[in-house]
């Protein structure tokens, strides 16, 4: 395990009298809010997770802004869509300007601590190490073709994560800990410990999305040791908010596609969202349109802590008090890129020679619309009518909205600028590692 130590957090801002409560982040990769049994799926995948969705407000129309993990885990922690942090590809850096919600809680005298088990968020790629006060990067399995030890297991962050807990002073600083399982990323091993619970035989061969739904399960049981360390301590429990995301879907064969990143169908843009904060947070769902964007003016505007303007997503926390009604409409805007940077010869124009399709939802309605760049194909759907996106609305050759066509202008220009500014270090060793984990371009 690598833990990378980043600069001072300064002073604190926040009076010693004010207790700020502590944050746990606990995001799942590639996990599909279909695949979650709180979500009404058949098999019983998530028990532990179940609980604690079940605790707090639940969100079942939250989408991530671009289904790829390390643009998606940016614009968590920043607010920033990923053309205007940096970082919109696996590989590419964001901003090393960019203001984040572990950078503002450290300098309000929070410990601040993140262990991630992807080799796309370790800090040489990512550029998240600076944002935390301790960056641990748990590399300690061999995964796709077993040439690197390139990820970690859930068991693995789970552990690593209970060590940094336990070593924690009762009644310290408050604290932010961020963990990100990789489980259940493709190759999808079957762990088959859970198979027998979830109706799955192992006698045979077993179909890959019925794998994915044993990593599932594995994941789901040992972010439930680490929740449930959590309530064992009733003080801890009350003082301490829990976020639990995943950083974008998976596509299990629809639309004649397996995996995630290059589309923005809807089984990789959903994503379980939920929040929770015992006597706080009064339990509920929310069926308004959410982001991954929203994650860190939520948890700002809980802390009774300033937003800055700079974020681009919307603080719930009143919502979540109960003082005020979730929004009637919103537009909700997505973007997708190439996978991975793996030359670096195209590292100065990775960005804007990088974006695939953008997209955007307009809630209440169900209006979604996406444009195809390589060929200009606008596609536009009625989810309330069709949610598996069969029927294009759109008629052959039809240009994109006005709304469409501004957003993508801003887009590119976003684009180039974080090309200029942030060039994507890729060498040979990290080409060849982001090949044997299953990154592509």
């Amino acid at each position: 395990m690598t833990a990378l130590a980043a600069g001072a957090a300064g002073p604190p801002r926040t009076p010693p009298e004010q207790r700020l409560p502590n944050i746990v982040i606990l995001t799942i990769d590639t996990l599909r809010l279909d695949r979650v049994s709180a979500y009404g799926y058949r098999r019983p995948t998530t028990p532990n997770l179940d609980r604690l969705l079940a605790a707090g407000v639940r969100f079942t129309q939250a989408r991530t802004v671009e289904p790829l993990t390390n643009p998606s885990l940016c614009s968590m922690l920043t607010s920033l869509y990923p053309h205007e942090h940096g970082a919109t590809r696996n590989g590419l850096r964001l901003r090393p300007d960019a203001p984040s919600v572990a950078r503002l809680l450290g300098r309000h005298g929070y410990a601040t601590a993140a262990f991630v088990g992807n080799w796309t968020l370790r800090d040489a790629l990512s550029g998240l190490g600076p944002h935390f006060q301790e960056y641990h990067e748990v590399l300690t399995r061999k995964r796709w073709l077993g040439l690197f030890k390139g990820e970690a297991t859930a068991a693995d962050l789970t552990d690593a994560a209970l060590a940094w807990l336990a070593r924690r002073e009762p009644g310290g600083r408050p604290f932010l800990l961020w963990v990100h399982y990789v489980d259940p990323h493709a190759p999808y091993r079957l762990q088959a410990p859970f198979a027998a619970r979830l109706g799955i035989s192992t006698s045979g061969a077993v179909a890959k999305s019925d794998r994915y739904d044993t990593e599932v399960a594995f994941a789901d049981h040992h972010v439930g040791r680490l929740v449930a360390a959590l309530a064992a301590d009733p003080a801890l429990a009350a003082s301490t908010i829990v976020v639990f995301a995943s950083d974008h879907g998976e596509s299990l064969g629809e639309h004649g596609e397996w995996g995630h990143g290059r589309t923005l169908y809807e089984p990789t843009l959903r994503i379980p969202l939920g929040i929770t904060w015992p006597g706080r947070v009064r339990p509920g769902v929310v069926s308004a349109a959410a982001m991954s964007l929203d994650v860190a003016p939520t948890l700002l505007g809980l802390a009774g802590l300033p937003v800055p303007e700079s974020f681009r997503g919307l603080d719930w926390s009143p919502v979540l008090r109960g003082e005020r009604e979730p929004p009637r409409q919103r537009a909700v805007w997505f973007q997708a890129h190439r996978g991975a940077v793996l030359a670096a010869q195209e590292a100065s124009s990775a960005r804007r020679n990088g974006l695939l399709e953008v997209g955007v939802l307009f809630w209440p309605e169900g209006r979604k619309e996406v444009l195809r760049l390589a060929d200009g194909k606008r596609s536009l759907f009625d989810l309330g009518a069709d949610p598996g996106e069969a029927h294009d609305l759109a008629a052959a050759g039809s240009p994109p909205s006005e709304r469409m066509q501004a957003w993508l202008t801003g887009l590119r220009r976003g684009l180039v600028a974080a090309d200029r500014l942030a060039a994507a270090p890729v060498d040979r060793e990290t080409a060849l590692k982001l090949r044997s984990l299953g990154y592509s371009e």
